[in-house]
């Protein structure tokens, strides 16, 4: 039986940055996971790379004045936390704000990291200064995206594996957490056989053997729920944004089953706030797809016009990068899961942007180059993978004109679009184009999002009419509700220690990541800023390893 100071179970992000500290002190680890060796990294891999950071120099070159307090205003103001229960969260929240806006940048720096020089602008809010969302652009998109994200804290572990610290077992699936006397002692499970499948794509699970290891720690970094949707909607709040989705795309591959958040309560951990999850409304089918109900989210631009499945345009703040949940809530308020972008092809070549790793070739190469050939010198085109989705997507049409347009819809949509209905909105929409003035809610975001340099250099297009033909073609999206993320999870103090029951620290129990709510059991409250992901994997993981409560 193999022994070490610490068992780690899940080697995503979260759990590469607690190994990488325990190795950083000595300590011999064994890092677990029911996914072969060329899934290291997990969910991170597949990411943009974005992470959330305060007053930055990338911030500051941008013309942006955030500071830590602006910050930790936005945060608390999304996370609107409300329960008793949220006492960890909250604190979480308080310490991410510290380190963001603190050693995080030159911490990450010094590792290697870099980003892209133009900072986004995501979650934009609600409406009002002390309600959800981000005041100033906060999005450092990593140069090599996941993959660069990553690497840095997979080569610090691969490293003291080369120096005998670190034990990497993968295709091992736990089962259990063994614990003696109410403290953790290790885990236990099942071998399961090789599979050569590439990465993300759904693998065997097929029993070969058991094994156990021995640990007086054990940190559970297994990820959520996304990619189980028997889970998603058993945890779904209906109360709070209307009925589950019948149909939804996973943004997650299937591994990410939440297997291990039953087998932590087993042990003494306790799930909190489970029913708060970030979905994402702007999912399309993803043509090429890799592991089961593949999607891929559009990060969308501030232009596209947002019309729910019967054709009536959503309200403010349902409009396209500002306030996803209640978005989400407008959509599912209609009877339907699916919704609609109508644009242009200025549009799409300016603002669309796809989420992943895989969908940006040009920020994952890390090279000027191919952001510059992709991005500036396409011409009228989008970037290759957007263009690819246009010709390819069964979610997409595209034609030179409305009626065409609508044609289109109405041979993938469930309900019939009256064309001269659309029509209406979109001429409404047009007669707003003229000059910088306009009654428009919409078109006044539009307005103020060019006033920043970086919307106004890639990612917001100069204001048009949709119907100049001169503009188009026309296009549209059938957009779905895409699963991604838990915001809930195993309740954990700073150190990510689990809590039990009686509040109390599990002797030799921990969490970190999005299984524990990205730290404390939901540091997000009900809302995320993004970059959040990422950035709670690390620093969550990051306490976990530099825990003095693992000796």
């Amino acid at each position: 039986m193999e022994q070490a100071d610490a068992i780690i179970v899940g080697a995503g992000l979260a759990g590469l940055a607690a190994a990488a500290e325990l190795g950083d002190r000595g300590k011999r680890v064994i890092v677990v996971d029911q996914e072969p060796r060329s899934g290291l990294g997990g969910q991170a891999f597949w990411s943009l790379g974005g992470l959330f950071m305060v007053d930055t120099p990338e911030q500051r070159r941008m013309g942006i004045r955030d500071s830590r307090d602006l910050a930790l205003s936005d945060w608390m103001g999304s996370a609107q936390f409300d329960r008793p229960e949220d006492a960890w969260p909250r604190k979480w929240a308080e310490a991410y704000i510290d380190f963001a806006a603190g050693e995080m940048r030159p911490w990450l720096h010094q590792m290697g990291l870099r980003w892209f020089p133009v900072v986004g602008w995501a979650e934009r809010g609600g409406g009002f200064a002390d309600g959800h969302g981000n005041s100033v652009p906060r999005f450092h998109i990593t140069w090599g995206t996941g993959p660069g994200t990553m690497e840095h804290f997979a080569r610090r572990c691969i490293e003291h594996e080369g120096a005998g610290l670190i034990s990497f077992q993968f295709r091992h699936r736990v089962d259990r957490i063994d614990m003696t006397n109410g403290a953790a002692a290790g885990v236990s499970g099942t071998v399961l056989a090789d599979d050569t499948a590439p990465r993300g794509a759904s693998t065997n699970r097929d029993a070969v053997g058991d094994f156990a290891f021995k640990a007086a720690s054990v940190i559970v970094t297994s990820g959520g729920i996304g990619g189980n949707f028997e889970m998603v909607r058993k945890a779904w709040p209906t109360a709070r944004l209307g009925p589950a989705p019948k149909e939804m795309i996973a943004g997650v591959p299937a591994h990410v089953d939440g297997r291990m958040i039953a087998i932590s309560e087993q042990a003494g951990g306790q799930v909190i706030n489970g029913d708060r999850m970030w979905h994402y409304t702007e999912g399309v089918k993803n043509w090429d797809p890799i592991w089961p109900a593949h999607g891929i989210r559009i990060l969308p631009g501030p232009s596209s016009m947002w019309f729910d499945a019967t054709g009536k345009r959503f309200a403010p703040p349902a409009l396209p990068g500002f306030d996803s949940m209640g978005t989400l809530r407008s959509i599912l308020a209609t009877g339907y899961d699916y919704s609609w972008f109508v644009l242009t092809q200025k549009i799409i070549k300016k603002e669309f942007a796809l989420s992943g790793s895989e969908q940006n070739p040009d920020f994952t190469s890390a090279s000027w180059r191919e952001v510059i050939r992709q991005r500036i010198l396409s011409g009228k085109r989008a970037t290759g993978p957007v263009e690819a989705f246009k010709e390819h997507g069964a979610d997409f049409v595209v034609a030179d004109d409305l009626d065409t347009l609508v044609a289109g819809m109405n041979r993938i949509g469930d309900v019939p679009l009256d064309a001269g209905a659309l029509r209406a909105q979109i001429a409404a929409r047009d007669r707003q184009v003229d000059n910088p003035f306009s009654k428009d809610a919409q078109m006044m975001a539009i307005h103020a999002a060019r006033h920043y340099r970086g919307d106004r250099l890639i990612r917001t297009a100069k204001p048009h009419r949709f119907l100049d033909p001169a503009n188009g073609p026309l296009i549209a999206v059938k957009l779905h509700i895409l699963t991604r993320k838990t915001l809930g999870g195993l309740q954990t103090n700073l150190d990510s220690q689990m809590i039990g029951a009686d509040g109390a620290p599990v002797p030799g129990l921990f969490a970190a990541g999005e299984v524990a709510g990205f730290g404390g059991g939901g540091y997000h409250g009900y809302n995320a800023l993004e970059g959040t992901f990422l950035g709670g994997c690390i620093f969550s993981g990051r306490n976990a390893g530099r825990s003095t409560a693992i000796a």
